[in-house]
């Protein structure tokens, strides 16, 4: 996919809570819930150690992420988007950084990303299909 749609980065950019699913080793399902982000077009999240996501992703790229819009009362099924997507990890010496600036967004406008600053992982995802529930859903 070329582009991100300007509502799906407006969504991503309000700091959703982001399901990530990856395939385990045995060819089962593995989700964790994670900080997102952009870098200019791409989506990315930043990871201080390697933990069985990002083990998985090395194995098999192919991953789902998914999130809601803010809820809106009395709406039978809020706005939400899925997007399946291509994962690579990055070794990085500008995670901390990454997770700071999500901080700042996830956490509150003045905070400071809560761990010692280190090297850690970036990874970076290729969206490939965008669904859901939105203006961004085809």
């Amino acid at each position: 996919m070329s582009e991100l749609p300007r509502e799906l980065r407006d969504l991503v950019l309000s700091g959703p809570m982001v399901h990530l699913s990856t395939i385990n080793a045995n060819g089962s399902p593995q989700v964790t819930v994670i900080w997102l982000g952009l870098d200019g077009d791409e989506l990315v999240s930043g990871h201080m150690r390697q933990h069985l996501k990002l083990r998985n992703i090395e194995r098999d790229p192919r991953v789902a992420l998914s999130f809601d819009a803010p809820r809106v009362p009395g709406i039978f099924l809020n706005e939400y988007a899925v997007l399946r997507a291509r994962a690579r990890v990055e070794p990085s010496e500008h995670a901390w950084d990454l997770l700071d600036r999500l901080a700042k967004v996830y956490m509150a406008p003045d905070a400071t990303f809560p761990v010692p600053r280190a090297p850690g992982y970036i990874v970076r995802y290729e969206v490939e299909r965008v669904s859901g529930i939105g203006p961004w859903a085809a």
